[in-house]
């Protein structure tokens, strides 16, 4: 029989984590914001009260655990990426890519999608949204049209700022 640590047991992964996360991040938040005023006794309070609610029911404690999972993952293979980034380039983000406007916002927009579908798939919506999405009769002249749409609107757009500067 394998032998529990503490950070296997259901206290730590089902209840300290989930409450830690929600704690931390809603205190930020409010401090960060100034909301409830200057006071950081309130903002521990509220942050406090938030973290034991939300642990105090079984759906959005399954959600941030789920999301916990991903966050890790995700920040692993963002945290892979930089390094080999640095021995590759031997520059930083800011001089050779981030510099750039453009790629700050696919960037961004890429991130919103990613956190989006991520939070689908928390909350178990997954299913039914990918069957109604993907598995219709009307999905698939849907989607190449909408993939046809957007590659011509790219290129339409890569056209006409090309053609500004000539």
């Amino acid at each position: 029989m394998a032998i529990e640590t503490i950070f296997q047991s259901e206290i730590f992964t089902k209840f300290a984590l989930p409450f830690l996360l929600v704690f931390f991040i809603l205190f930020a938040v409010l401090e960060k914001t100034k909301i409830l005023g200057d006071k950081k006794q309130l903002n521990a309070l509220v942050a406090f009260v938030v973290g034991l609610i939300v642990i105090g029911f079984v759906f959005p404690k399954e959600v941030i655990e789920n999301m916990i999972l991903f966050l890790t993952v995700a920040l692993v293979v963002m945290f892979v990426a930089l390094m080999l980034w640095g021995f590759v380039s031997g520059e930083s983000l800011d001089k050779s890519i981030l510099g750039n406007n453009a790629v700050k916002w696919i960037v961004g927009i890429g991130v919103v999608v990613v956190v989006l579908i991520a939070l689908i798939w928390a909350t178990g919506a997954d299913n039914s949204a990918i069957n109604f999405l993907f598995n219709q009769g009307w999905s698939d002249a849907f989607w190449t049209n909408v993939l046809f749409i957007v590659v011509v609107a790219i290129a339409l757009a890569i056209v006409l700022k090309t053609g500004k500067g000539s």
